[in-house]
């Protein structure tokens, strides 16, 4: 649903993808619960085995929302305090793209605790939620914008429930 600002237009969320990549020795499927989690679909989430450049065997785990309202559900999941701080972030989230960069920690979503993090020693879940943007729009504007109708679909359905998978 679009949203209005000012005279202007704004679409939100183009699509959304969530990935993280398990090593041969991790359990590939606690990641798939943690995407199926910030879906909400099972079906979403698919699992890619291959071999890293050195031949050890790796897991990419992927799930891509490519309708906006589910998009912007997935990104109401999070909860309105870590929208607040993706919104007060967003110089240093917000790509030339107009790609918002998200990236969650997997070992506290795992033990219930939405945190964002910075890529380090600990795995992650890495999203990327593309933004629409139209000549005459600001990237900025368009995020914050987005960004806060997720905190309000948040708050209007009590999110985030217990991301335990």
């Amino acid at each position: 649903m679009p949203i209005l600002l000012g005279s202007i237009v704004i679409m939100g969320i183009h699509h959304i993808s969530w990935q993280s990549t398990a090593s041969g020795l991790e359990d590939e499927y606690i990641h798939a619960a943690a995407l199926s989690w910030i879906t909400g679909d099972d079906e979403l989430v698919e699992i890619e085995r291959m071999n890293s450049f050195h031949g050890s065997p790796i897991h990419v785990v992927t799930a891509e929302i490519k309708r906006r309202t589910k998009a912007t559900k997935s990104l109401a999941r999070l909860g309105s305090e870590v929208l607040e701080s993706l919104k007060s972030e967003l110089d240093s989230r917000l790509d030339e793209e107009n790609v918002l960069h998200i990236r969650l920690d997997l070992l506290d979503l795992l033990s219930g605790k939405i945190t964002l993090t910075v890529p380090g020693d600990r795995p992650t879940i890495k999203g990327r939620a593309k933004l629409e943007v139209y000549p005459g729009n600001e990237a900025i504007e368009i995020a914050s914008s987005t960004l806060q109708k997720a905190i309000e679909e948040a708050e209007r359905l009590g999110l985030p429930e217990n991301p335990r998978p």
